[in-house]
């Protein structure tokens, strides 16, 4: 297991592929954390997010098998990217994109200890700062939400973002720098202070 450990993830990719199946037990084990954290966050309930965690490993498997991965960047944006492609499948299914209702949208599912692991003398201060950011991002438009936690939350490129979400670099651009301006608007009507410690 030690050679195993020290591939990347597209190098156990490509070990599957060949029948290494304790290659893609590494594999899930490394990016099912991150994985299941998008889904959860995208779709903001938890039976329907293991649901479709489930189903976008059972595609993930399938196209490994079919030879449908190709090494064009980091194995984990590719899988982010089916599981978007799932999410939106689920979603055209359900034909019910409530994307402005608050509640669905409640950004407290995120986990405080992956967002202020490197503020920790400042937990006090940079907690309520995070729940007032998350409060705000509750607020903006699904696409704005989405690049905003795919930006800072998965410390995803523009390019990966643009890739995932099938749409060009520019319009990621824009959406990020809309919530941002819609994030300040609303952080100044409501005497809030964003800084972390």
């Amino acid at each position: 297991m030690g050679n195993i450990t020290n591939k990347t993830d597209e190098e156990l990719a490509y070990m599957y592929i060949d029948g290494n199946n304790r290659a893609f037990d590494e594999l899930l084990k490394r990016n099912q954390s991150k994985l299941f954290s998008y889904i959860q966050f995208v779709v903001r309930d938890n039976d329907i997010a293991d649901d479709l965690f489930q189903d976008t490993f059972v595609k993930i498997i399938m196209k490994l098998q079919c030879g449908k991965y190709t090494d064009s960047g980091k194995f984990s944006s590719w899988i982010l990217r089916i599981a978007h492609n799932v999410i939106m499948d689920y979603y055209r299914q359900q034909k019910n994109l409530k994307t402005s209702n608050q509640d669905d949208n409640d950004m407290s599912k995120i986990g405080n200890e992956e967002v202020m692991d490197s503020f920790i003398e400042n937990d006090i201060i940079n907690d309520q700062t995070m729940n007032d950011i998350r409060k705000m991002m509750n607020l903006l438009p699904l696409p704005q939400r989405e690049v905003v936690y795919m930006r800072f939350y998965q410390n995803l490129s523009f390019k990966e973002i643009a890739d995932m979400t099938n749409v060009s670099i520019n319009t990621s651009l824009g959406r990020m720098r809309y919530a941002i301006l819609n994030m300040r608007r609303m952080a100044r009507e409501n005497n809030i202070i964003l800084s972390i410690l």
